[in-house]
């Protein structure tokens, strides 16, 4: 595999991710000037080769490619604004958190003062950067992200534009996120649940996992279905997910934990019955789901 030509790159923040990426760059052989508020944080990553600015506005001018890795829009836009001059003509990445609203926002601010930018999310936790397999998505202009796509590619072997809209990455982001959280309690109410017998989380993750990739199996034949708005032929109707939900909650009960997190999911599945979605697929939820 030949390693793209070495160009300078500036990182802003150097939280876990923040490091992960300028440790990433690093590794690729590219020179990395980094900038944290908290300038301790930089020594390790001057240890391995790093310049570490002592401005702001010393990191954005050593670098035409600018990777943000603050909390969010209105932190990064608080660093930046103060040297907007400087970042003119240069590509500014921001890997923050937010919403699609906030980065377009973000992006036209930064338009506005004639600042190249690429919006983007980093979908794997800091350990996996750098790695063949990690996926990082982007928005923003083509030919912008073309000039930079073999350095940002030293951040993950799954590098992808989405667009040339600016909210894409941060829609993506939440639209699938959106899974995240209702998974998670799920794991964590079997484990409250196996407490109560003495079964240690431990022993359930396994199953889990075994679980987590059936449903990952099935997602694309509920898309198909979600994306034809028929959902006459689904193997798991509404009516079957209605029937369990009384087992949920006698489950829950027995082993003593709460289940009123279940509730809304619940309203949800009878809403769909009652909308008429009894004998259809599961994601007909969908439509119950989405705006009228």
């Amino acid at each position: 595999m030949t390693r793209p030509a070495s160009t300078s790159v500036t990182v802003l923040g150097l939280g876990s991710m923040g490091t992960a990426l300028a440790r990433a760059f690093l590794a690729a052989g590219h020179t990395v000037t980094v900038w944290n508020r908290t300038a301790a944080k930089a020594a390790p990553l001057t240890a391995e080769g790093a310049q570490s600015a002592a401005t702001a506005a010393d990191a954005v001018a050593a670098s035409p490619l600018v990777v943000a890795c603050l909390t969010g829009y209105d932190e990064t836009r608080q660093l930046l604004e103060p040297v907007t001059a400087t970042l003119a003509g240069r590509t500014l990445v921001a890997l923050n958190s937010g919403t699609p609203a906030a980065a377009r926002g973000f992006a036209a601010w930064a338009g506005d003062h004639g600042i190249g930018y690429l919006d983007g999310a980093v979908k794997d936790v800091p350990g996996a950067v750098g790695q063949a397999g990690t996926l990082l998505y982007y928005a923003g202009a083509a030919d912008v992200f073309a000039e930079h796509e073999a350095t940002l590619r030293a951040l993950g072997g799954d590098t992808v534009l989405l667009g040339d809209e600016p909210d894409l990455a941060k829609f993506y982001e939440s639209a699938v996120g959106t899974a995240l959280l209702p998974a998670l309690v799920g794991f964590f109410a079997g484990a409250a649940a196996g407490r109560t017998r003495g079964i240690a989380a431990g022993d359930l993750v396994p199953y889990a996992v075994r679980w987590m990739e059936m449903i990952a199996a099935i997602l694309p034949g509920f898309a198909a279905e979600i994306d034809a708005r028929d959902y006459r032929e689904g193997a798991s109707s509404v009516n079957l997910f209605l029937a369990g939900a009384d087992w949920d909650v006698e489950f829950a009960r027995d082993a003593k934990v709460d289940h009123t997190w279940l509730q809304p999911l619940h309203d949800l599945v009878r809403k769909a019955a009652a909308a008429g979605h009894g004998e259809d697929s599961i994601a007909a939820l969908t439509e119950v789901l989405g705006a009228p």
